[in-house]
């Protein structure tokens, strides 16, 4: 088994490192408290070729892997996770099911503009009533003639007002349960079509989360997205792929935070000797070291099968489940080791620790990570 990166994953890391250092990580603190949106880091990402960066280059992509997809995620979010989650659902959650499960024509009038970073891609399932439970979508979608009318609404929708279209999961034959849910490709500018972004967030304060709500909102019948009855599973073949991106946001901000606590440890000085000179605070570090390796390896075996066209879903489950739980316990050693100092905002590990907090919520909870698992396993 060859764990050496390839030259271009090596050239794509090297790249973003290198930009996220520059032109991500400046403003960063900034944008966690005014709450502004970072438009012209996309615009400057769009230039660099990253905004379809896995997808075919006959669609305006890189024709790049997903190893690669996971690197600049992680290498983004490890200083700025609002950005990191921004580009993740733009690739994951806005492109992927287009490219998985749109007609060629739908690819070319929707993929197309995403790859080239025209606007930023979403995706609508989470509503009020159901979140961990996504069969409970309320949200209607009736054929009359040959127009669909959708009707519902969503939550916690990560850059709806940066789309001009995205996919929206809606019933269309309630007696069908869960066959009875379909995906459509539904424009935001639609007629009853609105985009509300006014969430207070603990964390991500730079990332747009919006709540969309659907009045009677019509579109043509060719606006379905694949087979009807087969949203359900669209969209969970969706979430497989956006895990991956989960878990590299995990591994982006935990190696943020823990850069920060061994900075932190060198250079400050308690009873005559630096904080990494004690065995208590080294340990810490090894801790937070070693399990970010096996979280990064998790979340690039993952990749791996995907990109070798295999079964991932245990695996990306498992990297979600695992990186997001260790994120979140290297964010509170790091903010340990800064001690008072850890708690203010001027040392920004108490923002990892904020912006963590969404990764063992969203693309599916801890739990529900145990649960695929558990059923995966054969439990």
């Amino acid at each position: 088994m060859n764990f050496d990166l390839s030259k271009e994953q090596e050239m794509i890391r090297h790249m973003i490192h290198e930009f996220a250092e520059e032109q991500v990580a400046p403003e960063a603190d900034e944008r966690d408290r005014s709450g502004e949106f970072p438009e012209k880091i996309f615009q400057q990402l769009a230039k660099l070729g990253m905004m379809g960066l896995p997808f075919p280059e006959q669609y305006g992509g890189g024709d790049a892997d997903t190893i690669s997809f996971a690197i600049v995620v992680e290498e983004l979010s490890r200083v700025c996770a609002s950005t990191g989650i921004t580009y993740s659902a733009h690739i994951s959650l806005g492109a992927a099911p287009i490219f998985m499960f749109g007609t060629e024509q739908q690819k070319e009038d929707y993929l197309t503009p995403l790859c080239k970073g025209e606007y930023l891609g979403a995706f609508g399932l989470t509503e009020p009533n159901a979140g961990s439970d996504a069969a409970g979508t309320q949200t209607t979608a009736i054929l009359k003639e040959n127009e669909w009318q959708l009707s519902g609404s969503k939550c916690f929708i990560t850059n709806a007002s940066y789309a001009k279209n995205l996919a929206i999961t809606a019933v269309t034959d309630r007696t069908k349960g869960i066959n009875g849910i379909s995906a459509f490709l539904v424009p935001t500018d639609s007629e009853g079509f609105t985009v509300i972004a006014n969430y207070e967030k603990m964390g991500l304060h730079a990332s747009n989360t919006t709540e969309l709500i659907l009045e009677e909102v019509t579109i043509p019948k060719e606006n379905l997205l694949g087979v009807e009855g087969n949203g359900y599973k669209q969209f969970l073949a969706t979430l497989d792929g956006g895990r991956i991106g989960i878990g590299a946001m995990a591994v982006g901000i935990a190696q943020g935070a823990y850069e920060k606590a061994l900075q932190y440890a060198k250079n400050r000085t308690q009873f005559g000797k630096n904080l990494s000179k004690f065995q208590a605070i080294q340990f810490k570090l090894a801790d937070m070291a070693m399990n970010i390796e096996v979280a990064r390896n998790m979340v690039y075996k993952a990749a791996w099968l995907k990109d070798k066209g295999r079964g991932f879903k245990t695996e990306a489950a498992m990297a979600k489940l695992f990186s997001s739980e260790i994120c979140m316990k290297v964010c509170d050693q790091a903010i340990q080791i800064h001690g008072g100092y850890g708690y203010m905002k001027e040392y920004q590990v108490e923002r990892f620790f904020r912006d963590a907090k969404l990764l063992e919520i969203g693309e599916g909870t801890s739990e529900v990570q145990r649960m695929v698992i558990a059923k995966q396993i054969g439990c």
